[in-house]
């Protein structure tokens, strides 16, 4: 039951606890400093370790991960049964991501690019370091798409050929001989590979919230249309289920996506599990004794395991307050690997016996020691009334020392995507700023997913408007909790968040004291226009959410760049040199621009960097100097510049 991975989603391009609405954030908890209390240094929170991957060993007796515990990530194997983890790549330049084990040696797949650049190959390196790029050439993406059910290979996808499309390979575990499985002439996703890799289930994207699902025959060529339907709709391959039906995510006739499965022969479709929340995931273990289920219930993941073939619910181990997520059940299906994680606690490995009475075994402590958790925040959802009536919801960060009497200022933080979520869990550089006194709001405005595809598409076209006028209303909730300084609020995010920073400066220029754009998009007729080839197959979604590509005029409207004299507040921009996605260029013109103005600005530009900042080193950099601009233009709030009624207008 091989499920493919895929290229990026439109919802990622440029990327809980529920409070009533209207009711006061945090009313009814107690907010006391805790005994000790002390700020940390940025290179304590560094010290924290960011962990991912879960793949058994042949044995069982290790687990395969990386971590960033030597300042960029590399691949380490972890004891089951505790014990130090064992370095088995040693990079200092690229970050190196897991895939898996093979399934009958230590080998391991890896993905790796080119300072950031985003254009990964595939590796395979044996236990004595020896190291295979699968995928070689300049110029090519290509991802790891899953193991074959006889064990005897694996597939990769490459656009290679073609650099709009990924074509999918068949690649032999003794060998590494490269069978080409599917030619992608149409600009399908291939999501599923059938057991006997006769079948393909393809996805073809309509717009952002419609797509359809179609099953090609190897054997004859033909490609049969599984999901004809009038409204809009989404469909997602997850598995093949034991009975040979497919098992899917859809929102089809429903506000939220639920887990259906298919008759492929007769086309009939019946729901399998419906929660009040979207359905984002799910999958067999190797022999479909259990189905894991991944639901985003309120900005927090929430895992359902269920025994086949009666879906009886499996108890998971007792967290706490802590969230399970990325669960990873061993071939023989006896353990289970997962990770948790909450707002003060990065996320930690755990190996489980299902359905034994014992404890889950820790096996990797990832939060820095030297800082006590206690002196972090816990995350609290939060709703508010926006200016027409809208329900919004996001997620409060509250300083220990925050009190009527003593206001601390506030950053509205704004997620990727443009179609993303912030979401509940451990973030450092959220940490470390409420650690040194500002509060964090993480808004999810409209637009974001996880909210239902109403509120989904209640942003569509009219991006850097009616989304950032969310972000503006979100102060008068902030105010009216008394312990915000109704003067000392601004703005900041990554990616898209970054193009919201910068209209939110441009085109609401009285309401933020100062903005941190990371890598923000401010020429949008330029970015849509430059988009990575291999998005290719959701430019339909892309132009159905934000606007026709060759529409510049409409672009030009809603782009900062040509409207940057309206500027007057402190601006700082971070942007990696590399970045595909957001070119740099897109940095160099506005600060340029607001240069040009006499407003503060500052430029924090990493030539080893691409859409994110992985390296440690760069994160030092970054994430101090946006805390010594806050402290300099928020913190301390010197005499702010006037707006002047022309600056305001103009353009």
């Amino acid at each position: 039951m091989t499920r493919l991975a895929t290229s990026a989603t439109t919802l990622a391009l440029f990327a809980t606890a529920c409070a009533p609405a209207g009711a006061p954030p945090t009313e009814g908890r107690e907010y006391e400093v805790p005994a000790g209390f002390r700020e940390y240094t940025i290179e304590q929170f560094l010290g924290t370790t960011a962990v991912f991957g879960s793949s058994f060993s042949p044995d069982g007796s290790t687990i395969l991960v990386s971590t960033d515990e030597t300042g960029i990530l590399n691949a380490y194997a972890v004891p089951v049964d505790g014990g130090a983890r064992r370095a088995l790549t040693n990079s200092t330049t690229e970050s190196i991501r897991v895939a898996g084990y093979f399934p009958d040696d230590e080998r391991f797949l890896y993905l790796a690019d080119r300072g950031g650049d985003e254009l990964d190959h595939v590796y395979v390196q044996t236990p004595d370091g020896e190291v295979t790029d699968l995928t070689p050439g300049d110029g090519l993406k290509a991802f790891f798409a899953g193991w074959a059910d006889d064990d005897r290979s694996f597939f990769v996808a490459s656009n290679a050929r073609d650099n709009r499309f990924f074509d999918v390979f068949e690649v032999a575990v003794d060998g590494y001989e490269q069978t080409l499985l599917y030619q992608n002439e149409e600009g399908y996703d291939v999501n599923l590979i059938s057991p006997d890799k006769q079948s393909l289930i393809l996805n073809r994207t309509n717009n952002n919230v419609d797509n359809d699902l179609y099953l090609y025959d190897r054997a004859t060529g033909e490609t049969t249309h599984l999901t004809p339907h009038e409204e809009d709709a989404s469909f997602g391959a997850q598995d093949f289920g034991p009975d040979g039906s497919l098992y899917l995510t859809t929102d089809q006739g429903a506000e939220f996506s639920y887990l259906a499965k298919m008759d492929l022969t007769t086309g009939e479709m019946e729901t399998v599990f419906q929660p009040d929340w979207d359905v984002w995931y799910a999958y067999f273990s190797e022999d479909a004794r259990y189905l894991v289920i991944g639901v985003n219930e309120d900005a927090r993941t929430r895992i359902h395991m269920l025994e086949m073939p009666d879906l009886q619910p499996v108890a998971l181990p007792a967290m706490g307050d802590l969230s399970i997520t990325s669960v990873n059940i061993s071939d023989d299906e006896s353990t289970m690997a997962f990770y948790v994680s909450s707002a003060t606690s990065p996320g930690d490995l755990y190996v489980h016996e299902i359905g034994a009475g014992s404890e889950p075994r820790r096996l990797t402590s990832s939060l820095n020691a030297d800082i006590d958790a206690t002196h972090l925040v816990e995350a609290e959802v939060v709703r508010f009334e926006s200016y027409d009536g809208l329900e919004i919801p996001g997620v409060l960060y509250k300083p220990h020392e925050a009190r009527a009497d003593n206001p601390v200022p506030a950053m509205v933080w704004v997620h990727g995507g443009p179609g993303g979520q912030s979401r509940v869990g451990y973030n450092g550089l959220i940490q470390y700023l409420v650690n040194h006194g500002y509060a964090v709001y993480a808004i999810n405005n409209r637009g974001s997913s996880g909210y239902g595809k109403t509120f989904f598409m209640a942003d569509d076209r009219k991006h850097g408007d009616a989304d950032l006028d969310d972000c503006v209303a979100s102060k008068d909730m902030l105010i009216a909790t008394g312990w915000v300084d109704p003067d000392r609020i601004g703005i900041m995010g990554g990616s898209y968040g970054g193009y919201m920073t910068l209209a939110a400066l441009t085109f609401r220029p009285e309401e933020f004291t100062v903005g941190v754009d990371i890598f923000g998009i401010s020429n949008w007729h330029r970015t849509v226009n430059n988009i990575p080839p291999w998005w290719e197959s959701g430019r339909r979604a892309l132009e159905r959410e934000m606007g026709e590509f060759d529409d510049e005029e409409f672009f030009r409207a809603k782009s900062p760049l040509f409207h940057a004299d309206r500027i007057v507040r402190p601006l700082m921009v971070l942007q990696g040199a590399n970045d595909p996605r957001v070119l740099q260029v897109e940095s160099d013109e506005i600060v340029a621009a607001v240069e040009a103005n006499g407003v503060p600005v500052e430029y924090v530009l990493f030539p080893d960097e691409g859409h994110g900042f992985r390296k440690k080193e760069n994160q030092l950099t970054g994430y101090r100097q946006i805390r010594e601009f806050l402290d300099q233009y928020l913190l301390e709030l010197p005499g702010l510049t006037p707006v002047t009624q022309d600056a305001a207008s103009s353009g």
